[in-house]
């Protein structure tokens, strides 16, 4: 069926995504792209803006419509939409929407991009043959998209038994009722500033106690850690990759958290602000938190028996969300697979990386239940 002659063909569309994919949006005004222009001029409220400032609007509104998760994700990572890439090189872009799909940069750049920018196409397009509305806070289909959960409860199976885990998607120090959750430290223990977004600095800052007009009482977190490294002989000097120091959770006791592990596993580099994380510390790490688990748990009453983990070196540590869940995930399955009782979380900011959290372990339990 012919196309009506205002709407533009699938394949001159994606070609000037594709444009854009190369260039990033920053470099728009230098770009050749005549369809995507003629497209966004018909955006409400985009008479009289500049060419540069609507084809960003339009494709700021197609990606929208993606309807979050992975493919949204790694589609504002492609374009350079995503907060603080704009001005990122096309191969950076490209490897951090590489790991919102956890595979290699060659294969997102054969498999995955060319059906992110296919999709992202199929959204423009469903713009140009919209009528005009007064503002557009749904996607192009027309339908609202519903929020994704904050919390999806897996179900997995470990050696042929279903076993079943939480995921989080929300910062850290939002957990409720959750006995013991694993902070990732540097191997000296010592905090970060308690202003920073870290998982470390989110609950120091959480744990401390405060006046009723906010300022800081005690710093609790900090400083039960620092008594735990002076009684084992470790002020000032590092740790073993892999050692758990537990402290109290502090004001975060009054949401039900009851303990912190701080596991070391980022290695500072001398006479620098960077660290290293290799994935066999956080699986000795994690191993050494269900050791600890069971040996505090009876300590407790009621015992000890929920522990939630953020996933570890996936940020400034340099490896992929995919990496870091995997160094994790072959601790927890060893631990469950013996037939632990351990309520196992984990808990994540973003929905891209529950997504794949959520992918890898539907996967399993696909395979498993499969093979019996």
């Amino acid at each position: 069926m012919a196309l009506p002659p205002h709407l533009p063909d699938h394949g001159s569309v994606l070609a000037e995504v594709r444009k854009v994919r190369r260039a990033g949006v920053v470099r728009l005004r230098g770009l050749d792209t005549p369809e995507l222009i003629r497209i966004a001029r018909e955006l409400p409220g985009q008479q009289g803006e500049s060419a540069t400032r609507s084809v960003e609007v339009l494709l700021r509104t197609a990606v929208a419509g993606l309807g979050g998760g992975t493919l949204q994700t790694a589609a504002e990572y492609s374009l350079g939409l995503a907060q603080g890439t704009r001005d990122w090189p096309a191969a950076d872009r490209r490897r951090r929407a590489a790991e919102v799909y956890g595979v290699s940069v060659e294969r997102f750049r054969k498999h995955h991009e060319l059906m992110v920018l296919g999709q992202l196409t199929e959204q423009v397009l469903g713009i140009a043959g919209a009528p005009a509305a007064p503002a557009r806070e749904v996607p192009a289909t027309g339908r609202p998209v519903a929020l994704p959960a904050a919390h999806r409860v897996l179900k997995p199976y470990v050696h042929g038994r279903p076993v079943s885990v939480t995921v989080h998607v929300h910062s850290v120090d939002l957990l409720r009722d959750v006995d013991v959750v694993v902070s990732p430290s540097n191997t000296y223990f010592a905090l970060p500033a308690a202003y920073k977004s870290s998982v470390a600095a989110t609950l120091r800052r959480a744990g401390a106690h405060k006046d009723p007009t906010g300022g800081l009482v005690e710093d609790s977190v900090h400083d039960e850690l620092r008594g735990w490294a002076v009684r084992h002989g470790a002020p000032g000097r590092a740790a073993l990759p892999g050692t758990v120091a537990a402290t109290s959770a502090g004001a975060l006791a009054a949401q039900g958290v009851r303990r912190i592990y701080h596991m070391a596993v980022a290695v500072p580099r001398f006479g620098t602000n960077d660290y290293d994380v290799q994935p066999a510390d956080i699986t000795r790490g994690v191993t050494r938190v269900f050791a600890l688990l069971a040996e505090e748990s009876r300590r407790f009453g009621p015992p000890l028996n929920s522990v939630c983990l953020p996933l570890s070196g996936a940020g400034r540590g340099g490896l992929s969300p995919l990496e870091s869940f995997g160094a994790l995930w072959a601790a927890v399955e060893a631990e469950l697979a013996r037939g632990a009782p351990w309520d196992v979380h984990f808990v994540v900011r973003r929905h891209a990386r529950a997504d794949l959290i959520e992918r890898l372990l539907s996967d399993r339990a696909d395979h498993d239940t499969g093979s019996r």
